[in-house]
């Protein structure tokens, strides 16, 4: 097995796996907080599931992009460990949120790796290190 994902470039510090991690998380973030800023109406019932009106959720929604925008790039830039458990819970709660709006549940199975990534990073950053990580 190539084991060059597994350990730190003296260059970069960063794991090369962690670097994909990364940019895995960013991609879904930015992506979602775009489309959430410009009001994409299939959400609208994602949001009222949770008790929002159509109305509430029309507001919110630029603001929860926004958020999603900061998070992307704070993570792709240095993921803290806060904001890096914000996304796994924030991911999961969004992908949950297919299933309780009346969609199948395999959609929540489908976005799993939006909260798997935050995961894995909270993992490789912050865990203790073993072999692996060294």
């Amino acid at each position: 097995m190539n084991t060059q994902l597994l350990y730190k470039n003296e260059k970069t510090k960063i794991l090369p796996i962690e670097l994909i991690a990364r940019i895995g998380v960013f991609g879904t973030f930015i992506g979602h907080g775009i489309t959430a800023y410009g009001i994409n109406p299939k959400w609208i019932p994602l949001l009222t599931a949770f008790g929002f009106t159509g109305e509430q959720a029309v507001f919110i929604m630029p603001y929860i992009g926004i958020l999603d925008i900061v998070v992307a790039v704070v993570i792709l830039i240095y993921p803290i460990r806060i904001i890096l458990f914000w996304a796994l819970f924030w991911a999961f709660l969004t992908a949950l949120s297919r299933p309780i709006s009346g969609d199948s549940i395999l959609e929540l199975f489908e976005r799993s790796s939006n909260w798997a990534l935050p995961l894995a990073l909270i993992i490789i950053r912050y865990y203790p290190k073993n072999k692996i990580n060294q």
